[in-house]
């Protein structure tokens, strides 16, 4: 069972696997444990990843990157409106409303949504990871910004499963790095301990996000988090990318925002001496050949003066630090370290203004690239079942307000009731109860607009069906499950109406109407039951007789306290039916349309796989046509003759011209065919050159046998000890075989010198080979035949042992008798055990 972490960023991706050692960030097919998050569209295949990257500027029309910010955003969202000038790329409106990528793929137009395209890459992470493990890879655990909607998340989610994988837990990128640093820490303060405050600051790419977490051992609780959706490292890189379009306006008289590719290529260049001037405060060169209309440019740029430039941008990191303290409730001198991820974070001028805030030198313990993708596997390792990880129970928050909205029949409006605070525990469930006569529907919202980085604070509507009143018409009670999954996605999870049958008087009750009261106390499903935090929820102020909404903790206490003593006693049956539940969710994709998606990426898929197939096998035959031509001139010379070599390499110069022009686009077989015509020539050379490598080799190893074996024979002849104990017949036998390798290969030998080297050899390899094995197995069970054991005579062993060592040479135990041991040295007497005897 595969156990994957998955780092979805804006520029690039990480893919981290759990494996018995330990957590692994694996490289893809370039060595390269980053991969770029790009895809590029050809008239017959995709690129993703580093050979996508490679294309930006070439096909940059059809070479799509930074799609991350566009799930579940509509086409007319301001942040969608804003990024389109600096897209290479064409966005446009899909029929839903939403944010569509326009590419020419397969030689057609063609609109893809941010689900597919985000798909594509999670299918080539998918494909890297299953490369490295060797087996299918399902699940996993992705990370996403904790700023993300409800709406984006289920994009995200929706993505996975285009891919084929089975999303364990959309992580916030700050709680995986929170995880990957303590889940290793030994030092952590115990549970009853006051628990130990570590603020983590991800700046990357695209955005910038802070959370304060608490650390006891084997427990990591997120207490704030704070963020800024748009300063990351892109932001610095237009500052220059500004500056130069300006001075080379102005020094080259170049319009270069009109052309995108120039753009792009600045963007590059800008993004390299930013991260040179990290390093180096001096004053650096940007240089670009053949810029635009075949003009050179040039210009420099120092860390001073780029800093001057960053000022506002600069000014922006100390905002979400504060916040994120003041929402925690925590000074500056509660903190115990500021660990710093993100590849922004390498800004000195970032380190610095973090570090001057919090009065402290920075924590750098994490890989800054890599902690968010382990972090992700570490937590995928903990909700599998294959693998055995520390205990460590992880409490994430509740990023903003949800609010709930229903039509109130008693007040003839709408009423609203704020179930999750800001920063509330999550994932987390609570139970509220509604008292209803007919369907309501219930409208989930986020009750803080003005900060959120979303244009539509509307999450979704769930109409609750099939409610009725109670049989003497009476409102009915409801229960209703609401939900904020480990995903961090609100839901109306399940609903249910409580029914109350009055039962007979000599008919003992199913249950109490007490009973039922306890039913309904605040319930936690199984899978949070480590959220400790006590639910402290007010009932919402809509007391009426048709209509009461509480939470059923609060409801219980009022109901028991307005209960007429003598109500009590009454006998009631209760049970509870499960109602359905309608979901209307923004901008979620439908689950037809959700398989069409699926099966049109396993098609992309097969047609990515068949021109691989395709392009590999045309490789094969060009390199087959430069090794052949090389070695004909080279190795293979002297084992080809003058017409046999001209004509193949004629041969050999038509098919590289036909690879060039005709078949530069055939399919798969063509060139297959193609390739073992030029093998049929081709392998006789290489056959006798291989030959001609090897058969001197063997041959030796043949004569070396022969001679061992004639040394034996004339050992054996002269009565040798070593040899005597062996049959005379069974020698001869040996001496025969001898005789007769000793011919077959001196007439080889002599049939093969004659032999031309451009003719095919008189003697193959394998026959030498199996002239040795025949020797061999003939030969050596004879010689090796084990000397019989002569024992002496048992009268000369008895003497021996009672005369004692003979002319001193045993007076004490030699080395080999020390060296053998207690098992085969003669005890001494003082060795010897006394028998035991009782002194009065």
């Amino acid at each position: 069972m595969s156990v994957v972490g998955i780092d979805l960023g804006f520029q690039s991706c990480y893919v981290a696997v759990a494996r018995a050692g330990g957590i692994e960030t694996i490289a893809n097919e370039y060595s390269d444990r980053c991969t770029p998050a790009c895809i590029s569209f050809g008239p017959k295949n995709r690129s993703i990843g580093a050979a996508a990257k490679s294309q930006i500027i070439s096909n940059a029309k059809n070479t799509v990157q930074g799609f991350k910010r566009f799930h579940g955003r509509a086409f007319s969202d301001p942040f969608v409106e804003a990024e389109k000038s600096s897209l290479a790329y064409d966005i446009v409106q899909l029929s839903s409303g939403l944010t569509g990528i326009k590419v020419t793929y397969m030689e057609e137009e063609r609109n893809f949504t941010t689900e597919q395209v985000t798909a594509m890459l999670l299918s080539k992470l998918k494909e890297t990871a299953e490369s490295v493990l060797k087996k299918p890879v399902v699940d996993c655990v992705v990370s996403v910004p904790c700023f993300y909607t409800d709406a984006e998340r289920r994009s995200v989610m929706d993505a996975t499963q285009i891919a084929g994988l089975n999303c364990l837990r959309l992580m916030n990128e700050t709680t995986a790095v929170a995880l990957a640093y303590g889940i290793y820490k030994q030092d952590l303060p115990a549970l009853e301990e006051k628990p130990r405050n570590v603020v983590f600051v991800d700046m990357g790419h695209s955005a910038y996000q802070v959370s304060v977490c608490a650390f006891n051992r084997g427990k990591l609780k997120v207490l704030a988090t704070a963020f800024d959706t748009t300063l990351g490292g892109r932001k610095f890189d237009e500052v220059l990318v500004n500056h130069f379009c300006e001075e080379f306006g102005k020094k080259y008289k170049l319009d270069i925002k009109s052309k995108i590719r120039a753009l792009l290529r600045l963007s590059q260049e800008c993004e390299k001496l930013k991260k040179l001037m990290s390093a180096n405060a001096s004053d650096l060169p940007l240089s670009i050949e053949c810029f635009m209309n075949d003009v050179d440019v040039s210009g420099t740029m120092n860390r001073g003066k780029f800093l001057e430039m960053c000022d506002d941008l600069l000014a922006r990191v100390e905002p979400p630090l504060r916040s994120v303290l003041e929402q925690a409730k925590l000074k500056k001198e509660d903190i115990y370290a500021v660990e710093i991820v993100g590849g922004a974070t390498r800004i000195p001028a970032v380190k610095e203004k973090i570090s001057k805030f919090f009065g402290k030198e920075l924590s750098t313990t994490l890989n800054a690239d890599e902690a968010v993708t382990r972090g992700c596997a570490l937590q995928c390792a903990i909700l599998s079942p294959a693998f055995k990880v520390r205990e460590f129970s992880i409490t994430d928050v509740v990023a903003y307000p949800i609010s709930l909205r229903w039509n109130s029949p008693a007040e003839e409006g709408s009423s609203d009731c704020e179930v999750f605070s800001k920063n509330h525990a999550a994932p987390f469930s609570k139970v509220l109860t509604f008292y209803r006569k007919e369907p309501f529907t219930l409208e989930a919202y986020y009750s803080s607009p003005q900060d959120l980085p979303y244009p539509d604070p509307a999450i979704a509507q769930f109409s609750v069906q099939k409610v009725t009143p109670q049989s003497d018409g009476s409102s009915s009670k409801v229960k209703v499950k609401v939900r904020v999954n480990v995903h961090g996605i609100f839901s109306v999870s399940s609903a249910s109406l409580v029914e109350v049958h009055k039962s007979e008087e000599n008919e003992e009750p199913m249950e109490t109407d007490q009973n039922a009261k306890e039913e309904e106390k605040m319930q936690v499903d199984q899978e949070e039951q480590h959220v400790e935090e006590q639910q402290q929820q007010t009932p919402a102020e809509n007391k009426s007789e048709s209509e009461e909404m509480e939470t059923s903790q609060a409801g219980l206490k009022d109901k028991k306290m307005d209960q007429p003593p003598q109500a009590k006693k009454a006998k009631v049956k209760t049970s509870t039916v499960d109602l359905p539940i309608e979901n209307q969710l923004l901008w979620q994709i439908d689950r037809e349309m959700l398989n069409l998606y699926i099966e049109n990426e396993g098609k992309m898929i097969m047609q990515d796989k068949l021109e691989k197939e395709r392009n590999d096998a045309k490789n094969a035959v060009e390199e087959y046509v430069y090794e052949m031509r090389d070695k004909l001139s080279g190795e293979y010379e002297k084992f080809v003759s003058e017409d046999d070599r001209n004509s193949f390499t004629l041969k050999l110069e038509d098919t590289e011209n036909w690879l060039y022009e005709d078949g530069e686009d055939q399919p798969k077989q063509v060139y297959v065919d193609k390739l073992a015509e030029l093998k049929n020539l081709g392998q006789p050379i290489k056959t006798r050159f291989q030959e001609s490598e090897e058969r001197p080799k063997l041959f030796e190893e043949l004569g070396k046998q022969i001679q061992q074996y004639m040394k034996i024979i004339s050992s054996f002849k002269n009565k040798e000890d070593q040899y005597d104990h062996l049959d005379a017949a069974d020698v001869a036998k040996v001496e025969k075989s001898t005789n007769e390798a000793m011919e077959w290969m001196n007439n080889k030998l002599n049939l093969q010198n004659k032999q031309s080297l451009t003719m095919d050899p008189v003697v193959k390899t394998k026959e030498i080979e199996a002239k040795i094995k025949e020797l061999t197995s003939m030969c050596n069970p004879i010689i090796s035949k084990p000397k019989p054991k002569v024992e002496p005579p048992k009268e000369e062993q008895k003497n021996a042992e009672q005369n004692g060592p003979v002319d001193g040479q045993g007076d004490s135990p030699g080395p080999q008798a020390a060296e053998q041991g207690a098992d085969t040295a003669v005890p001494s007497d003082s060795d010897k055990k006394l028998p035991e005897m009782d002194i009065d």
